[in-house]
């Protein structure tokens, strides 16, 4: 469970900027601390922009988790999981939210803004941040993620 002096991550392309001010602002209000990759506006932007650095900061350690948003949600994920220590999720159930953090120890949940409402989004949100990884077994899953070495 994300502790709340911990600063979230977040980031987004031109369909998810709306849907992303919503989320500081409620996020902000119950004590949250944000740091926010862009985009900074509703004009055309490209998603990997804003979200290789993102994920490379949270790949890093700088940021424990992070939020990312754009239109169907798959783009900023798929660019979220070149990164070794990233677990991306898309997200548009709460279930999927929850044993997304339960089962996969995702450090990065993605939003389809063009698909969701800002409540579920927000509703998302904070089942992912307020949700442990369960372990056991799922820790064997989760070691397994990267490939060995010897299929690189």
């Amino acid at each position: 469970m994300l502790d709340k002096k911990d600063v979230i991550a977040i980031g987004c392309d031109h369909a998810g900027f709306e849907m992303k001010e919503y989320l500081k602002t409620k996020l902000s209000e119950s004590g949250f601390s944000l740091f926010d990759f862009g985009t900074h506006s509703a004009d055309s932007v490209d998603y990997p922009d804003m979200i290789h650095p993102l994920a490379k900061a949270v790949n890093e350690g700088r940021y424990k988790q992070g939020i990312i948003l754009c239109g169907s949600g798959v783009g900023v994920c798929i660019v979220a999981n070149k990164y070794p220590e990233v677990r991306a999720a898309l997200v548009w159930q709460a279930d999927i939210a929850r044993l997304s953090r339960q089962h996969n120890d995702a450090n990065i949940i993605c939003l389809p803004a063009r698909f969701i409402t800002d409540e579920q989004a927000l509703t998302f949100v904070k089942l992912f941040l307020n949700t442990d990884f369960e372990g056991g077994r799922h820790q064997r899953r989760v070691d397994k993620i990267p490939p060995p070495a010897s299929q690189v």
